[in-house]
């Protein structure tokens, strides 16, 4: 276990930082530690946690933007906004279930992962919707970046820098988050196809159609092909009868409706169906839609749940290095990309987490953390050796 700092403000957290690079010392950055077995493990005696940065700063209802302290836990953000029929719309997910966490995810720490939900195919990612950001850099400087305004011009747009860069560029202090109007209602058209070959097309054809599909994934059982639709319930109710008619040539189609469908939907978003053991590892690939399938079939010894019409494939499955190089195989022979999601720490150590980068890319990646992080102390090894 490492000593945790959790300062009780900016200036204290920057204090921690600067006085850590002072002496050169790694420090693994946090919010409640709620993915601590996702990606590479840090090697370092001391974690730095923003657990302590809490509250929301400012809420204009009326200009879809919220700012909130780092620390700020999700659900909270969320109960914010629901009280206004308000919502994050790339809906990122609560990953306390995969990796076995008490305390929610903070806002801090979905901005550095950049987590996106269903709605991803629609509303966009995570990254898409921040407008502004305050950060740490790896000497202690407090940053800021971006604006509290829909509409900014500010240079160097070091919001998409530090959005997914899993704390290994600054510790993100504080979040403005662009937010949008919650559906009055929801219906889910569910269509039991033959096989995830099937079930991809049956996705392919409900984003396709003209009714408005902001969700598009495949049960592993059944299997089953899911298209969900938002909007007020009159809209709602039309769309999903045509939609399910539309689709009935592909299998058997029903119309789950309101708060089953909500829920159906929390557990796409969370990856639930895939319920992996505790000793499983957990991978996410990302490929183009009609390679999905393929990735999901590779891999025998893994369950597979698809989402973004089939471009995100959850896959859990033996935590082994065989099944981490079938996984990866996989996922580059489709064209895509993979990342362990969770595995056990000597898994996590020994295998690459991510593709690795072409060598042009990979100089400018360590150039960047060079520059915000000179003395290489900010989650040091998280995303690859020496990054």
């Amino acid at each position: 276990m490492t000593d945790t700092i959790a300062p009780p403000d900016e200036p204290g957290l920057a204090a921690a930082v600067a006085a850590a690079a002072r002496a050169r010392e790694p420090l693994v950055i946090e919010g409640n530690g709620t993915r601590r077995a996702m990606l590479r493990p840090v090697q370092a005696a001391r974690t730095l946690s923003t657990r302590n940065l809490t509250g929301i700063t400012l809420y204009r209802p009326t200009e879809l933007v919220l700012s909130a302290r780092a620390g700020t836990p999700l659900p909270e953000i969320e109960a914010a906004l629901a009280e206004r029929g308000q919502m994050l719309a790339p809906e990122p997910p609560d990953t306390r279930a995969i990796f076995d966490a008490r305390e929610p995810a903070t806002i801090g720490g979905i901005v550095a992962t950049n987590l996106s939900g269903p709605r991803r195919i629609t509303a966009g990612a995570i990254r898409d919707h921040v407008l502004g950001l305050r950060f740490v850099n790896g000497d202690g400087e407090v940053h800021h970046s971006g604006g509290r305004v829909l509409k900014n011009v500010t240079g160097l747009d070091l919001c998409k820098l530090l959005t997914g860069s899993h704390g290994t560029l600054g510790v993100i202090t504080e979040v403005t988050l662009k937010v949008l109007p919650a559906a009055e209602t929801s219906a889910t058209v569910a269509v039991r196809i033959p096989d995830i070959t099937t079930g991809v097309k049956t996705l392919s054809a409900g984003l396709g159609s003209p009714f408005g599909v902001t969700g598009a994934a495949l049960l592993p059982t059944g299997p089953t092909a899911l298209l969900r639709l938002e909007d007020f319930a009159p809209s709602v109710a039309y769309r999903a009868t045509r939609l399910a008619d539309d689709l009935a040539r592909f299998g058997p189609a029903e119309i789950i409706r309101d708060d089953a469908s909500r829920d159906l939907w929390r557990r796409v978003r969370d990856a639930a169906p895939l319920a992996p053991a505790p000793e499983e590892a957990v991978w996410r690939v990302s490929v183009r839609p009609s390679a999905g399938p393929a990735v999901a079939a590779a891999i025998p010894s893994t369950r597979a749940l698809l989402d973004w019409g089939g471009g995100l494939v959850w896959l859990a499955g033996p935590a082994t290095e065989a099944t981490h190089r079938a996984v990866t195989a996989a996922a580059l022979a489709a064209g895509g990309t993979f990342t362990l999601f969770r595995a056990p720490e000597p898994l996590r150590a020994a295998v690459p987490v991510l593709p690795d980068e072409p060598p042009a890319l990979a100089a400018i990646t360590a150039r960047v953390k060079h520059a915000l992080d000179p003395a290489a102390i900010l989650n040091p090894g998280r995303l690859r050796p020496g990054l």
